[in-house]
């Protein structure tokens, strides 16, 4: 899922469970609350598994580098 997917998600999710309440709330402060609760809705979610694509792709890109070092190291 890309950040923007995720963010989507989020804020529909922060929305719906608001209910009411958003309609009486500022965009501006509905965006507050979001920011405050990302990070922990981040947490819960990669502790079943799933990660933000961007943090997938870094991973990634770590693996890669630390085999073409190991490779590297071997051939010397």
């Amino acid at each position: 899922m890309s950040d923007k997917d995720l963010t989507h998600a989020l804020r529909k999710i922060i929305e719906k469970e608001l209910g009411r309440l958003s309609k009486l709330l500022p965009r501006d402060a509905l965006s507050s609350i979001e920011k405050k609760i990302a990070q922990e809705i981040e947490n819960i979610i990669e502790q079943s598994g799933y990660v933000k694509k961007s943090k997938y792709k870094n991973l990634e890109k770590i693996i890669a580098d630390l085999e073409k070092r190991i490779d590297d190291f071997e051939k010397n």
